[in-house]
């Protein structure tokens, strides 16, 4: 483990870092803390991107890889304060543990890889071959990857860690994530008399039962399966007193592997409405991703299609001497993957870009009451990704 004066230096970062709420679209104050961090600690390159991503650099003497550290700066909200047993951003110790939103998703990886970096340079200096870089990604909790293709088109890296939560494990792949909408469309009616209209959401019901009985898609290299899962419906009007609804629409929230499409993922729904209206000539229904959008600290707006690529990579001759150098520090990953979504879906699934997940912390513990990380974990990051940095850059 890190000493002492290491463990100091990343829990006041990290204390800092809780204290500053940041909300998707309000990271600014973060990016303050970070990029003040990083200056002082041997970056040379310090910018904010058009969506206010903060993008750190620095250039060893040797030609090498592009290594950069994706770690995102905004939360969830923390709008159930009162559920909370320490106020979510007054970071608090208690058993060894820091509690706080964002402790870990994902403050505590931002704190422990900007800490590990300064000490590797403060080892280093410019001594290494590459290049070394740091993103604090704003809008990930809304929209993973896409504020990371700035980045990426900034730092063109040849090799991605994604600091997200994977309790200490190499993380080689991801489900990606889909928002999928049904629509039905139906005409109005006094529901005393619902024969002279049609019922949108009677239909909607009877779309989602078939729906529903899609057997998840499999892939034993993913951790997970392709899962549907229906998160809600809305009719109108609402409330529709004495009224047969003549719109109906569901979201489903559809988990992704490696090789599913957009068109492949929506093949399934749409099979089941053709088949539903030859029963029913009355149904009219659609199926589609929507397109998302909102506002960045710097005005800008981010929008894209609500679609977040899966992927996986196999474990290769880097990985193998990542995992050997965390190891003769003490530490002992496993090799596996993520089952939730991250930026990695630009980075790797889009770009193709060589890509693994190294982070502290569990990832059932983002986006709780009384979110925290145990010390000992985040004292392991920093002594991880400075293995990863010998690693890889040495």
């Amino acid at each position: 483990m890190i000493g002492e004066d290491l463990q100091r230096e990343t829990l006041d970062l990290l204390r800092r870092l809780i204290a500053c709420p940041s909300l998707s679209g309000r990271e600014q104050g973060v990016a303050d803390i970070l990029k003040r961090y990083l200056a002082e600690n041997g970056f040379s390159t310090l910018e904010i991107d058009r969506y206010g991503d903060l993008v750190a650099g620095v250039a060893g003497t040797r030609p090498g890889v592009r290594l950069l550290f994706d770690g995102h700066m905004d939360t969830v909200p923390a709008d159930n304060a009162g559920d909370w047993t320490t106020p979510p951003f007054e970071p608090v110790i208690r058993d060894g543990k820091l509690y706080g939103r964002g402790t870990s998703d994902m403050k505590g990886a931002d704190a422990a890889f900007a800490v590990a970096a300064a000490q590797y340079l403060r080892e280093r200096g410019r001594d290494f071959a590459g290049e070394l870089w740091f993103a604090g990604v704003v809008q990930e909790e809304c929209f993973e990857g896409v504020c990371a293709k700035e980045v990426a088109k900034r730092v063109r890296p040849d090799l991605v860690v994604i600091g997200e939560a994977s309790e200490g494990n190499l993380k080689l792949s991801q489900r990606g994530r889909a928002e999928i909408v049904l629509e039905t469309f139906g005409v109005p009616c006094h529901s005393a008399n619902p024969e002279k209209g049609v019922n949108a959401a009677a239909h909607m019901c009877a779309l989602i039962d078939e729906i529903l009985k899609l057997p998840p898609t499999k892939d034993p290299r993913m951790v997970g399966d392709g899962i549907l899962v229906l998160t809600d419906i809305k009719s109108a009007p609402y409330p529709g007193a004495s009224v047969v609804p003549h719109y109906c629409r569901a979201t489903f929230d559809r988990r992704l592997l490696v090789g599913e499409t957009r068109e492949s993922v929506l093949k399934p729904i749409q099979a089941i409405i053709d088949r539903q209206k030859e029963l029913d000539p009355t149904l009219n229904a659609r199926v589609s991703y929507p397109m998302g959008s909102a506002v960045c600290s710097t005005g800008e707006t981010v929008e894209a299609e609500r679609f977040f690529a899966p992927w996986w990579f196999a474990p290769d001759e880097r990985t193998q001497r990542v995992k050997a150098a965390m190891e003769a520090r003490g530490l002992t990953p496993k090799i596996t993957g993520y089952s939730f979504c991250t930026n990695g879906s630009y980075y790797a699934g889009e770009a193709g870009i060589p890509t693994f997940g190294f982070g502290p912390s569990r990832e059932n513990l983002a986006h709780t009451v009384d979110e925290h990380i145990a010390l000992t974990d985040l004292y392991d990051a920093v002594d991880g990704y400075l293995a990863i940095l010998h690693a890889v850059l040495d």
